[in-house]
């Protein structure tokens, strides 16, 4: 019950790795990537497009301080450097100012009691303006505007958790802060707008008399968002708009939307304030939609739509791509949270039922299987938990977190889907399809996060395409570039002439490659329990390694390697879940409760079981069942202010 976020864009899954296109400065490299692409055997067309979403990547880049991006990143760094830096896996959280406390408590309390009053939703099951303008009136949607336009300028550390506790409540209004903080207007309007810009139109979206929304996706542009049609064309001082957009969350007449469209054959973004009612030149497209029933989710259509041009935004060297990167980051971390929170209410929802459903005599809740699932439920939400921390730090100390927030929006979105599957729906059995019930009226809530986004294995593509882009610069690019300047397509090294004309890049790889053959893994851990400490090291010895695996995988398919999108994902996942134990052994060491410890510990293992292909142990199973049966107390931090639902149709234990 998450807003939908996959408005916003996903860097293309088909551009070669090895070969980057240019960067400002490079000017000789635009021309070798063209020809490297080529090679690889992309068209023309292909080239073209491929090159646009790179270049938009690497203008984003440039927005950051050398020692923040992706090449210094915490998961950058640990793969590629000779040592790894601990410190930067987790991220200590920061206590709300009184001023945030009160806005997010007094937020908490409204939903709650509309959830009481059942309130919430208005006869199309929609979430009633009443509600909205209540959470409006207490600071809600304010939080991530900055204090001197009228919000709270509360810190992104602060933010995140705080929709998991929303989301325990109702995960589409946590969606909505989202939305509307992270990909909607407010994250543009605050990194690119003017000074005019932003006191124009941030005080009405920190008071929420205009909620916001991204208007990106078109029916023809997607994760390809080099197929953008909207066009604006400016007569006077004005701009006139012409296309259509396609899921765009939080739209109804009346909201400010950031709208990407072309202007001169370039992507940029306008700010809309869209009319209160619609008209010749502006209308909604209604279609049926199963995920997203509590939120609107609409289609808009421009005909010569005119815009100020004093709305322009100013993405300084790049182009409305680059906004719409900037902004990705908070809402795949949101994501997360959001995931954190749910999978709560899913678990508070489990304990009820497990008490009073009844098999042979006896609560369900004391049979192995409903433990287990009880148990590793727990282990998700902790491990979910602490991607959210840490992400939320990184961006907070102003790294770009481009594939640390992958790592958050891909575990977040399948941990849900696993939990409302195999654990919430399982454990219910055929009551999870009736009208009413959690799962029965939300399964395409907790499943849509999925394709959020970009669909999770496209986007952990994405993150190999980031892990890989500064090694292949660095080595393969030299090789590409001298058999271009060679004219030799087929290299072959027991060609004399070949081996020659390639001695100086082949020699420079040469050395990394045995230097790091000969690499022992390098780190500091600091003071934890034994078990966490053996999940921590783990991953750190598994991550420091890999870099001659995803070394190797680079030079055995070289320029096809963008066509073995299998092996890429595969790869590209098994980094994430190392990525995701570090994290959450290092989360866990630093917390007092022992059923944290305990969870943290069994998802570790399981995690670990699944990289390396072996199977559950008699250990794990006694471990993660009295985890369960502990929890089936109601022992587990947090359950206590979940709301649960009415048991339906209860069998009679006489």
């Amino acid at each position: 019950m998450i807003a939908k976020l996959n408005e916003m864009p996903t860097q293309d899954s088909d551009v070669n790795p090895m070969m980057p296109t240019a960067i400002a400065g490079r000017a000789n490299e635009a021309t070798f990537a063209e020809t490297a692409l080529k090679l690889g055997g992309k068209s023309d067309e292909e080239v073209r497009r491929m090159g646009a979403v790179d270049k938009a990547d690497d203008q984003v880049e440039a927005m950051f301080r050398l020692q923040h991006q992706t090449s210094q990143s915490p998961i950058h760094r640990a793969v590629w450097d000779r040592s790894l830096p601990i410190d930067l896996f987790s991220s200590e959280p920061s206590a709300a100012s009184p001023a945030v406390a009160r806005v997010m408590r007094e937020s908490l309390q409204i939903v709650e009691g509309h959830l009481f009053r059942k309130t919430l939703h208005d006869e199309r099951g929609k979430l009633r303006n009443e509600v909205l303008r209540d959470l409006g009136n207490v600071g809600y949607w304010g939080l991530l505007v900055d204090q001197g336009f009228g919000g709270s300028g509360t810190s992104f550390s602060q933010f995140a958790p705080f929709l998991t506790k929303m989301a325990q409540f109702d995960p589409t209004i946590a969606g909505l802060a989202s939305v509307h903080g992270c990909i909607g207007a407010v994250d543009p309007l605050q990194s690119f707008g003017s000074p005019e810009q932003k006191q124009r139109f941030l005080p009405g979206l920190a008071n929420g008399q205009r909620l916001s929304a991204f208007a990106l996706t078109e029916p023809c542009a997607g994760s390809d968002l080099t197929a953008l049609r909207t066009v604006a064309v400016k007569r006077g001082d004005t701009y006139y708009v012409t296309g259509e957009k396609l899921f765009i969350t939080n739209v109804t007449p009346g909201r400010t939307i950031g709208l990407v469209c072309l202007i001169e054959g370039r992507p940029a973004v306008l700010i809309v304030d869209l009319p209160n009612e619609e008209n010749e030149s502006f209308h909604l497209k209604q279609y049926g939609l199963y995920a997203l029933k509590h939120a609107f989710n609409q289609g808009i259509v421009f005909k010569d739509f005119p815009v100020p041009a004093e709305n322009l935004l100013d993405s300084g060297d790049g182009d409305g791509l680059s906004i719409a990167y900037h902004g990705l980051n908070r809402g795949r971390v949101a994501l997360c949270a959001n995931a954190a929170g749910t999978m709560r209410l899913m678990l508070a929802n489990m304990i009820p039922w497990g008490r009073f459903r009844r098999t042979y005599g006896q609560a369900i809740q004391s049979r192995e299987l409903v433990q287990r699932r009880m148990g590793h439920l727990a282990g998700l939400i902790v491990a979910c938990d602490a991607i959210t921390e840490w992400t939320a730090g990184l961006l907070d100390r102003g790294y770009r977190g481009e594939m640390e927030c992958i790592v958050a929006k891909i575990f977040g979105s399948e941990a849900q889907k696993e939990a409302a599957i195999e654990l919430f729906m399982k454990t219910h059995g055929g009551r999870s399809f009736l009208h009413g019930h959690l799962f029965g009226d939300n399964v395409h809530e907790f499943l849509a996060p999925c394709i959020y986004e970009g669909e999770g294995e496209m986007l952990g593509m994405a993150f190999f395409k980031s892990l890989v882009k500064h090694h292949g610069r660095e080595f393969f690019e030299p090789i590409g570039m001298t058999l271009a300047a060679k004219g030799i397509k087929q290299p072959n090294m027991a060609n004399p002439t070949h081996l020659w004309a390639l001695k100086g890049p082949l020699m420079k790889y040469g050395k990394w490659f045995v230097a790091r053959s000969l690499h022992r893994a390098r780190y500091e851990l600091p003071e934890m329990p034994k078990k966490l400490r053996q999940h921590a090291e783990f991953a750190a010895n598994w991550l420091q390694r890999s870099a001659l695996e995803i070394s190797g995988t680079m030079r055995k398919f070289q320029l096809k390697l963008a066509d073995r999108q299998c092996r890429m994902a595969e790869l590209s996942g098994r980094v994430q879940t190392a990525v995701v134990i570090l994290c959450t052994s290092l989360y866990a060491a630093r917390q007092k409760n022992g059923l944290i410890t305990e969870a943290a510990d069994t998802i570790c293992q399981e995690l670990r079981r699944r990289m390396m292909g072996g199977l559950p142990t008699d250990r794990y199973f006694k471990q993660v069942t009295a985890l369960g049966n502990a929890i089936a107390d109601g022992h587990f931090p947090g359950l206590d202010e979940t709301p649960q639902a009415e048991l339906m149709m209860p069998y009679s234990t006489k």
